[in-house]
């Protein structure tokens, strides 16, 4: 017997935007870059559609690992911005815990750089603290396959669930009728095939 289904509910949700700095950046290796980059700021920008609270957090940024990725600071400059003086687990940090239980949701969508150190273990640590935990997959980048998947069984054995951001945006949306030109305009700017298709929904919309 499986797992129950346990669908993301957009009032019950918080994002977690973790390390994706720019030193760090240059070490994922298991995804193309610029799709990577993609990715992330897919995410950020499902996050701001869905006005789900997000938490920006940073590892020693003023060592090897960089600065936070520019456009996310610019996306969210009234998010709470943890910047970690050095715990590389983000959830051994007493201000960025506060920050996700004072969002009051329980669900954590996660993604960072890398996976099975900055995504994985603030993962496993909100596990343990009875917090449903959604990673996504595409926003969240390491050195190779074989990391990643290690990454990935050990968060899913506990109880994570992994995603893509294209899968989170759906489960959240619902129902395309809910805004069909709002979420196709999110998938159009990231996804260039869908941009065809909401071309051609344009087209016939006006012929109607």
């Amino acid at each position: 017997m499986g797992t129950p289904y346990i669908r993301l509910e957009k009032d019950n949700a918080a994002v977690l935007l973790v390390d994706h700095q720019t030193g760090l950046l240059s070490l994922v290796r298991d995804i193309d870059p610029d799709k990577f980059r993609n990715d992330v700021l897919a995410l950020a920008d499902a996050a701001k559609y869905f006005n789900l609270p997000t938490i920006l957090t940073t590892s020693f940024e003023n060592g090897p690992n960089g600065p936070l990725l520019p456009e996310l600071k610019a996306m969210f400059p009234d998010a709470p911005y943890i910047a970690r003086p050095g715990q590389i687990n983000a959830w051994d940090n007493a201000d960025f815990v506060q920050a996700v239980k004072a969002t009051g949701k329980k669900q954590l969508i996660i993604a960072g750089v890398v996976t099975e150190v900055c995504v994985a273990f603030p993962a496993l640590s909100a596990l343990a603290e009875d917090f449903e935990v959604f990673v996504i997959s595409d926003a969240s980048g390491t050195f190779n396959a074989l990391t990643r998947d290690a990454a990935w069984e050990r968060m899913s054995q506990a109880g994570a669930q992994l995603m893509t951001w294209f899968g989170m945006a759906c489960e959240l949306h619902r129902d395309w009728r809910n805004d069909i030109e709002g979420l196709g305009t999110l998938f159009s700017n990231h996804i260039p095939d869908y941009r065809n298709l909401m071309i051609s929904f344009d087209q016939n919309h006006r012929q109607k």
